[in-house]
């Protein structure tokens, strides 16, 4: 008898199995929903740093350089400053920010192909495109990495100096002055004569010095006396022009040397049928 009741204590009682079942299971649930906010969390902080390491990479490698700008900044430093340069023989110095290294996009524009009016092409991958601005944009997405932009070179930033707006408006608006932005352009621009064209470094630069001064920064005023670039412009001598020069005086010889012995043959031509003519007027009988 007391062994039977042993042997009943000892038998599992079905419903405390059960309790103790759900309680391990709510537990375990709770635990795992307390622990999934800190792993969500975890999860967003780590989304949230990757998204915030590819922003800082792309802003990284933004170029905040206006290409058109410095395209007419270029352009008009080699039209209205470059050739007077190279007549006075003048190397400009390192330092300088009119210097043609001091232009971000410049290896770019290098290797800018024109075709013709309706064809560009890219020189380091010889793709084709119908238009300029879509070459620029092609520069921008596939050959970025050629840009040196650690140094912080943009020829855009002398824009205020060189007037640039006269050369990228093809047509002219009356705006008006504004004497603080026409002060501060001012100063910019003679500060570039100053630091390029330095008077202590002899006549060449005292005269560079002078001619930047009038050609540039005396127009900086809203008396509009002054007009910008009123030393004028000279037009560098193409290759192609240079050419041809030496070839028409190649030529010019051998086309005189042509006529001369051509009308030697019609003299000799006229003065042989006089003989004929006179011989046989000779011979004819009397």
């Amino acid at each position: 008898m007391a062994m039977a009741n042993t042997e009943r204590c000892r038998k599992p009682n079905p419903l405390a199995l059960l309790l103790f079942v759900s309680l391990s299971l709510c537990l375990h649930f709770s635990r795992a929903s307390s622990s999934s906010p800190s792993l969500l969390g975890f999860q967003g902080s780590a989304a949230a740093r990757g998204l915030k390491q590819v922003q800082e990479n792309i802003h990284e490698h933004e170029v905040h350089c206006s290409r058109e700008r410095s395209r007419a900044a270029s352009k008009i430093i080699e039209e209205y400053l470059t050739p007077f340069i190279e007549k006075e023989r003048y190397q400009l110095p390192n330092k300088c920010r009119l210097h043609p290294d001091y232009d971000l996009f410049r290896d770019q524009e290098q290797h800018k192909i024109y075709v013709d009016i309706n064809e560009w092409r890219c020189g380091y991958c010889r793709k084709s495109f119908y238009e300029e601005k879509y070459l620029d944009q092609h520069f921008d997405n596939r050959h970025y990495e050629l840009l040196n932009v650690s140094q912080g070179k943009c020829l855009a930033d002398l824009c205020g100096a060189l007037h640039c707006d006269l050369m990228m408006d093809s047509v002219q608006k009356k705006t008006k002055c504004n004497p603080a932005a026409a002060v501060r352009n001012k100063h910019l621009c003679e500060s570039l004569a100053d630091s390029c064209f330095p008077v202590k470094e002899g006549p060449s630069a005292s005269r560079l010095h002078e001619f930047f001064l009038r050609q540039f920064c005396d127009a900086h005023n809203c008396s509009g006396r002054q007009k910008p670039f009123s030393k004028g412009r000279r037009k560098r001598r193409s290759i192609f022009f240079i050419s041809m020069s030496i070839l028409v005086l190649l030529l010019l010889p051998l086309f005189y040397l042509f006529v001369y012995l051509y009308q030697r043959g019609i003299r000799r031509g006229t003065q042989d049928l006089r003989r004929v003519t006179e011989s046989t007027r000779k011979k004819k009988p009397s």
